[in-house]
C-alpha cells in the first residue's frame, strides 16, 4: 500500500490476499507509533508492548524506545505505521501529535532493517479490510481515515478538513474534542461526522478503530468496530503479500 502520487495506494488482489511468498518465511517486527503510545508486536508473539509516545517524542527517541522494548524478540524486517503522509516509503510531513524531525529521518539505517513506512490508518485499514468498498476512520488522539475501493487502498487526510467556525474534524473527534465536549456530545458528532463521510464518499461498510471506538454506544448500520489487532494485522500483510504493487520495497 505505499503511494503513487498525491497519495498512498497499494492494489489488492483478492487471488494474493493471504499469500506468502515461496521462501523463507520473514519475522515481521510490527510499529504502530501513536499520539499516545508506540506499539510493537512481532510475529510469533500473542501480545504485543507499549510504551508512552507524547508531543515530544523525537524519531531517534521511538528507535530507541522500540529497541528496549523489544529485547529479545528476533525478527527479519519491519512495518512502520507513521502518523502523517507517507510518500514513496517516507513521511513528507511531520505528524500533528509528536515531536519533530521525522521527515528526512533515515530509519532504515537508524532500525538496521528493512523498513517499510505507511500512514497509520492505512495500515489498520488494511488489517480490517473484507473486500469492496470501505472508509477506515481511527478515532484516536486525532482522527485517521483511510478508504479501500475493490482492493485499491488511499490513505486520507479527511480529520484535518474544515468543519466550521474554523476547526477541523480532528479537533471534534479527536481525544482532546472527547474530552472537551464529553462522551455524550462526542458521540452524537461522531455519529453526524460518519454519516456526512457515509453520504459523501459512499463506502459499502465503515470500520471504526482506534483506542475511543470502545467508547461508542450505537453503530450506524454497515458499520463496526475496528480491532485492536487490526493495525498488527495490515503491518504483517505489508510482507506477506505477493502484489506487484508491492514490489519496489523489496529488500
Amino acid at each position: 500500500m505505499f503511494p503513487v502520487r498525491p497519495v498512498e495506494t497499494l492494489h489488492l488482489s483478492d487471488r494474493d490476499t493471504m499469500t506468502r511468498k515461496r521462501s523463507k518465511p520473514r519475522k515481521v517486527l510490527v510499529i504502530d507509533i501513536g499520539g499516545s503510545h508506540v506499539k510493537c508486536l512481532v510475529t510469533g508473539q500473542r501480545r504485543h508492548r507499549k510504551f508512552d509516545s507524547g508531543a515530544k517524542l523525537s524519531p531517534q527517541e521511538m528507535v530507541d524506545g522500540v529497541f528496549k522494548l523489544t529485547k529479545g524478540w528476533k525478527f527479519d524486517v519491519i512495518s512502520m505505521g507513521y502518523p502523517g503522509v507517507v510518500i514513496d516509503n517516507a513521511p513528507v510531513s511531520e505528524p500533528h501529535n509528536l515531536g519533530t524531525g521525522w521527515v528526512g529521518f533515515d530509519y532504515q539505517s537508524a532500525f538496521g532493517y528493512p523498513v517499510r513506512i505507511i500512514n497509520d490508518a492505512a495500515m489498520q485499514a488494511f488489517g480490517a479490510y473484507d473486500g469492496g468498498k470501505m472508509l477506515f476512520l481511527g478515532l484516536g488522539t486525532g482522527l485517521g481515515s483511510a478508504l479501500i475501493v475493490n482492493g485499491i487502498v488511499e490513505a486520507m487526510e479527511l480529520g484535518h478538513l474544515p468543519c466550521g467556525h474554523g476547526h477541523t474534524y480532528e479537533h471534534y473527534l479527536g481525544d482532546k474534542g472527547r474530552k472537551r465536549m464529553g462522551n455524550k456530545k462526542w458521540r452524537r458528532k461522531v455519529e453526524e461526522v460518519v454519516e456526512g463521510f457515509r453520504r459523501a464518499l459512499l463506502p459499502e461498510y465503515i470500520v471504526l478503530g482506534g483506542g475511543n471506538a470502545e467508547k461508542l454506544k450505537n453503530l450506524a448500520p454497515l458499520t463496526r468496530r475496528g480491532t485492536n489487532a487490526d493495525a498488527f494485522k495490515g503491518g504483517f500483510r505489508l510482507w506477506e503479500r505477493n502484489d506487484p504493487m508491492l514490489e519496489r520495497f523489496e529488500a
